[in-house]
């Protein structure tokens, strides 16, 4: 039985002020952070590259792209137009961008000023790997057999399938893909796209793709395959 003048010891209120002001001061910097964060999404997003490229084009010069600073102000003077940006222009640039490798899976090849590029980054050190068609390795015109007599190194298809990818990988950060096969009809007479980003959500899948296909097509592979087994007895 408890006395009448006994009481529990209340526990001290807090004024209703303060709890309201802290709780605002939470929510404020939990909505700061994700605001944040949506910022730094957003700056990351714009910063990458994303770009479409459209063709046919306009044929235009396209040696200034290959001069070295050394020789600039480079002139030329063939009677092609100068100094016009292009979707083909574009092209040349990014795959110069190039400083360590460059990853190229193509069905046909045979256009000449591609194959100048891919050599002249084969010259500043920029390690290059091609994946081809068996078939189309072989039309004339095809620019496989110089780029290998080059010495880069270049595999084909091995299986009974097309090699049909377009795309190449540069630096494993920058895809360039799409329809365009590189040969001077696609570039100059079809209706093809090519679209060129950053994004390593799409980069990642075609870096994991080429590398798959490079090991799958090995010549070491088949030489061995062929090779007679020895038979102990």
């Amino acid at each position: 039985m408890l006395y009448p003048w006994f009481r529990y010891p209340q526990p001290p209120r807090m004024p209703l002020r303060p709890v309201v002001k802290m709780l605002s001061v939470g929510a404020v910097a939990v909505f700061g952070v994700k605001c944040l964060c949506w910022l730094l999404d957003r700056r990351r997003s714009q910063v990458l590259l994303k770009e479409v490229l459209f063709f046919p084009t306009t044929v235009t010069c396209v040696e200034h792209l290959f001069a070295s600073r050394r020789d600039l102000p480079f002139s030329c003077p063939c009677s092609l137009p100068h100094g016009l940006e292009t979707s083909f222009t574009k092209l040349l640039r990014h795959l110069l961008s190039a400083k360590s490798s460059l990853d190229l899976c193509v069905f046909a090849f045979s256009n000449q000023d591609l194959s100048h590029t891919v050599l002249l980054l084969q010259s500043r050190g920029v390690t290059v790997r091609i994946l081809t068609d068996k078939d189309y390795m072989l039309i004339s015109g095809s620019q496989i057999g110089t780029l290998r007599r080059a010495g880069i190194c270049v595999r084909h298809e091995m299986g009974a399938v097309h090699m049909h990818h377009k795309f190449a990988v540069v630096d494993g950060r920058l895809l360039i893909t799409g329809s365009l096969n590189w040969t001077l009809t696609a570039i100059q007479s079809n209706r093809e796209n090519i679209l060129v980003t950053e994004e390593p959500d799409l980069v990642r899948p075609f870096v994991r793709e080429f590398q798959q296909l490079w090991e799958a097509n090995n010549p070491a592979h088949y030489l061995s395959s062929m090779l007679p087994k020895c038979v102990h007895t």
